[in-house]
């Protein structure tokens, strides 16, 4: 789905990942769901674009549905994948660490797990390797993503911010629609490693320009960074 010139949206408000169209070639931000390898399809075949055009994926963190056909990707198309080295290890091999859910209402909660299940999420393939970034790099990718740090949803949460579509992507440092309980609007994400740092983390994004806000879960959000952790904290 179209949002702006250069940026579209894979997948739905449930789990969405991102596609930044250039004249030098694609860069992706996130990779969803195993089952959203035809949704990207889908939408490089709308752009006149393959898979040949993608220059790079950035994942925002190592999480399962955020690396879903990050693999696929890399091992037979030959891109690189970037996530910040402190959650390399997870996006390779290693699980998230168990975290309190929080609250939870039967019919969302299903909703979101059945959808994992039509996007194969449970048979989602670590990522063989990857290229390590960290707080402040500037990536050699179409669009020149800037990396910034947001600890706190995992060690490795980072924030992509590409000028160039107008957008920063902040994977699930915040989400505009809870997966597990249905409310909508901007508000912390379930399942995060340390809630009081990836609070405090909403702060790093508060000066960059941008008019897109874009969660890994939920509506895009039409905001600037600088009303993000204030909205977050009276939410």
């Amino acid at each position: 789905m179209k949002l702006a010139p250069h940026l579209h949206r894979l997948g739905n408000d449930l789990v969405a990942c991102y596609l930044i169209d250039t004249p030098e070639g694609i860069t992706l931000i996130d990779a969803g769901m195993p089952g959203h390898w035809r949704d990207l399809r889908r939408e490089l075949a709308a752009l006149g674009k393959s898979l040949t055009d993608i220059r790079g994926l950035v994942l925002t963190h190592g999480d399962s549905d955020h690396i879903g056909f990050a693999e696929r990707l890399r091992s037979r198309y030959g891109v690189p994948v970037f996530v910040h080295a402190a959650d390399a290890a997870r996006a390779r091999t290693g699980d998230k660490p168990k975290t309190p859910a929080g609250p939870m209402r039967p019919g969302p909660t299903l909703t979101f797990f059945g959808y994992s299940l039509l996007k194969n999420a449970l048979r989602t393939p670590r990522v063989g390797a990857v290229t390590e970034i960290g707080d402040g790099d500037v990536l050699d990718l179409p669009g020149a993503p800037v990396i910034v740090g947001m600890p706190g949803h995992s060690p490795g949460s980072v924030a992509v911010h590409v000028p160039q579509a107008d957008a920063v992507f902040v994977g699930d440092a915040l989400t505009t629609r809870h997966v597990l309980t249905g409310r909508t609007g901007p508000q912390a994400a379930p399942f995060t490693d340390d809630p009081a740092e990836a609070l405090a983390s909403l702060d790093r994004i508060a000066h960059l320009s941008a008019s897109w806000v874009l969660p890994g879960h939920g509506a895009p959000w039409r905001a600037s960074p600088a009303q993000v952790g204030e909205t977050i904290r009276k939410s």
